[in-house]
């Protein structure tokens, strides 16, 4: 049997506004858990959201301020947001042209466990990239995805993904570069790793694509690697 999961483009939107609208998705899936961990028979098993933000950079509950390499009068200069957040990871950036998906699941309806779930969603967006005719994969101990995994020194990163879990329930998730200004990743130690490039799709294929295009393609990918019936919300 497939899991219902509702889907929302929600566009061009301030981190601040998807962080608000992806926390009350959440937690009244927590509200809804029983003492035992079970929850009632829900509508959805869960939510995917899909969005861009203006200019923004977000620090993880794990991450070192030192990663952010320029001063608060220097954002202010550049019009970037700076935000802690209470996902996993570092510090990444975030912006128009850059695919960001908050998928809020109940991971227990869908008997996954954290690592099981970042699997899926690094596969969502690999296969995504072998629609583009781009092998990605990953990099051991590294969190996201990777161009030209298989060789250390070239490997190029164009997924960060960093996720939320509270009693199964999951927030956050993936950027995803798509035709993404790449000299706002000059800003940042990118995800806290020190001499990795950040490349983008666009600078992969050597020409922009559609972001509605991708989000489609990603959202495939999604109901089928999540066994989901996706209901657009």
């Amino acid at each position: 049997m497939k899991f219902n999961v509702s889907y929302r483009n929600l566009g061009l939107i301030t981190y601040a506004n998807a962080l608000k609208i992806q926390e009350d998705a959440f937690n009244n899936y927590l509200i809804g858990k029983r003492k035992d961990g079970t929850a009632p028979v829900a509508k959805y098993e869960g939510h995917l959201f899909l969005c861009e933000h203006p200019h923004v950079i977000t620090l993880g509950k794990s991450g070192a301020i030192e990663n952010l390499l320029i001063n608060n009068d220097q954002l202010r200069l550049k019009g970037v947001e700076f935000f802690h957040s209470s996902r996993g990871g570092d510090i990444t950036y975030h912006g128009p042209g850059q695919i960001v998906g908050y998928p809020v699941l109940d991971l227990e309806r869908f008997g996954l466990s954290v690592k099981a779930y970042i699997h899926l969603l690094e596969d969502v967006i690999i296969q995504t990239l072998q629609e583009y005719r781009i092998t990605a994969g990953r990099i051991p101990e590294m969190t996201g995805v990777w161009v030209d995994s298989d060789h250390l020194k070239s490997a190029r990163k164009i997924c960060a993904i960093g996720v939320k879990v509270s009693r199964w329930v999951s927030m956050h998730g993936f950027a995803f570069n798509i035709q993404t200004d790449l000299s706002y990743f000059n800003t940042i130690v990118p995800c806290g790793i020190k001499g990795k490039a950040v490349t983008s799709l666009s600078e992969e294929l050597g020409y922009d694509v559609q972001i509605s295009d991708v989000k489609n393609k990603i959202k495939k990918h999604f109901s089928n690697l999540f066994d989901a019936n996706m209901a657009t919300a």
